[in-house]
């Protein structure tokens, strides 16, 4: 299929904005959805950008347009498709970008959606593999029979795709989303830990091919095989046609689910820190699918952009790509948008998938978060071992997936809190409110040594310090702290007061010695005498007294 062939497409409405015919005559390949200012790394030779355009502001100038559309030639993309249902029209600057660079620019109607050109590129790409002369062949009437009998009874990918390729021998096929979480696998296939699916769908080996579903930057579906010759390109094309079958009905069924989950959020938020009425929450937990009965454990989410919010938390995961090898770009594949609604219930819900088979709810709140309701299971959940409580699995599973969600979304600081374990549905309310304060920890903990990972996942269980109890309080309320316990210390009209302030912190940080503090500060232990007098007469505060001590370390943490 060639660029202008878009065109051609009368129910799409694509209309040429600059190219000249030359360009336009140029092979696709593929197609990548992306808002990313510099998508050049999730780019390949020859496919097609869709872009909303939500990365550019009239405010911009021509110098982001030029930037991004740089990246997509040196990435070899044949054409840029610009959505016009963020701006009216394609800018002006894009335009000049893309004639400087001599990138095809084409515009996608505000009625168009991008799934519709995705789909319609690679049926058009499927339509020319029928045509091509053996030993390209199309699934056998009796295995396509047998696909389609599968679907209506409602099978499971697993036994689709090992019927699917049954008749070639059962070579090893997996089915992966970009976050590495086997979907099934073909019973000659291995099983995978989700760092190696991802390393694997990064690597040049094999085939891999996007199953065009609907799907979110992070569960969208991959069918790799190790050996490329295992299977012909369009008998793949035809096998992921089935699985998107499958995924479009069971996406369907999980819709229709999502108002039970949403009332039994709303059920525990409004119940706060209290018990939420009996009878209503059985009957929520009824209507989810999720036992009366057991354990559990409440996770909420958030997201912010990278720079873009107060403090340490803002940055919180920067740098996460890194450390799982570059992993991003198999999953910009998917598509990528900007932070908005619905993004952490998209990461949320495919971190939970990853860690647990059985049923649970998650839904998204506005002012809360994403809320998941995970049951546990003490066998199912991993957790035997000397040391180990039930429940550890999973929080600990959550810290492990993060930074492969992080990596889909290196433009995006995600966060997440866990409640303690619940030993029964009855304190769901109190679990909520537990994981929230949890999240508030994690954006506000700047990244430590041990990584970003370790602060863009908390859980209650970790609140064992002052610090890290003090990192969920609102901030609001940790400047009103601090500005009643050391407010006369804080101004800079007096340069003493700073001085003061350097002594109080390592006189607690030596725990009250006066000799250690004037060791580390080079001073005579009288100054320093003279230096903590001088910050009790102006706090109020006797550092003799303990629960003096512990209050002005409050407030030096709360700064």
């Amino acid at each position: 299929m060639h660029v202008d062939h878009l065109r051609q497409l009368d129910s799409l409405g694509i209309m040429l904005v600059w190219g000249d015919e030359h360009l336009l005559g140029r092979e696709i390949s593929g197609v990548t959805a992306t808002d990313l200012e510099d998508p050049e790394r999730f780019l390949r030779p020859g496919e097609i950008v869709l872009t909303g355009l939500v990365w550019w502001h009239p405010d911009d100038g021509r110098a982001k347009a030029e930037r991004f559309v740089a990246a997509l030639s040196a990435g070899g993309a044949v054409a840029l498709l610009a959505g016009e249902e963020t701006h009216g029209a394609v800018p002006a600057d894009l335009v000049d970008a893309c004639r400087a660079h001599r990138v095809p620019l084409l515009s996608v109607p505000a009625r168009t959606s991008f799934r519709a050109v995705t789909e319609a590129v690679y049926l058009r790409q499927w339509g020319d593999l029928s045509r091509l002369p053996a030993p390209h062949h199309a699934l056998p009437e009796n295995v396509r029979g047998e696909l389609g009998r599968l679907l209506e009874r409602g099978a499971g990918p697993a036994e689709l795709l090992e019927s699917a390729f049954a008749h070639l021998g059962t070579p090893p096929c997996h089915l992966l989303t970009s976050t590495g979480r086997t979907v099934a696998r073909t019973s000659s296939a291995p099983a995978l830990s989700a760092r190696e699916a991802v390393r694997l769908l990064r690597s040049a080996s094999g085939t891999t091919l996007r199953v065009q579903a609907d799907a979110t930057a992070y569960d969208a579906w991959q069918l790799h095989l190790p050996d490329t010759d295992a299977a012909p390109p369009r008998v793949l094309h035809e096998i992921a046609e089935v699985l998107a079958q499958h995924r479009h009905h069971h996406d369907r069924r999980r819709a229709a689910r999502a108002r039970a989950h949403e009332a039994l959020v709303d059920l525990l938020v409004r119940a706060d820190a209290g018990a939420p009425d009996t009878d209503a929450l059985a009957d929520a937990l009824r209507a989810c699918g999720l036992p009366a009965r057991g354990s559990y454990r409440v996770v909420v989410a958030g997201v912010g952009a990278f720079g873009a919010g107060a403090g340490a938390g803002a940055g919180a995961g920067a740098g996460v790509g890194g450390a799982v090898d570059g992993v991003g770009a198999s999953c910009a594949a998917a598509g990528v948008a900007p932070p908005g609604p619905g993004l952490a219930l998209d990461a949320l819900a495919e971190a939970t998938r990853h860690l647990t088979s059985a049923p649970f709810a998650v839904a998204e709140r506005p002012g809360v978060g994403a809320v998941a309701i995970v049951p546990v299971d003490a066998g199912a959940d991993g957790t035997g071992g000397e040391g180990r409580e039930p429940g550890d699995g999973l929080r600990d599973g959550f810290r492990d997936v993060w930074p492969l969600l992080l990596a889909c979304r290196p433009d995006t600081a995600l966060h997440a809190g866990i409640s303690t374990l619940i030993p029964d549905p009855a304190g769901l309310g109190r679990a909520v409110v537990q994981a929230r304060y949890a999240l508030a920890g994690a954006r506000t903990t700047a990244p430590a040594a041990a990584g970003p990972e370790a602060s863009a996942v908390t859980a209650v269980d970790d609140l064992s310090t002052l610090e890290s109890l003090l990192a969920g309080v609102p901030h609001d309320v940790r400047a009103a702290y601090l500005s009643s316990t050391l407010g006369p210390l804080l101004g800079e009209s007096r340069a003493s007061h700073g001085v003061l302030l350097e002594t109080l912190e390592v006189f607690l940080a030596h725990n009250g010695s006066w000799a250690r503090t004037a060791k580390a500060l080079q001073l005579h232990v009288n100054t320093v005498h003279y230096r903590i007098r001088r910050v009790e007469a102006l706090t109020g505060r006797d550092l003799s007294r303990l629960d003096h001590k512990l209050d002005l370390r409050a407030a030096l943490l709360c700064r």
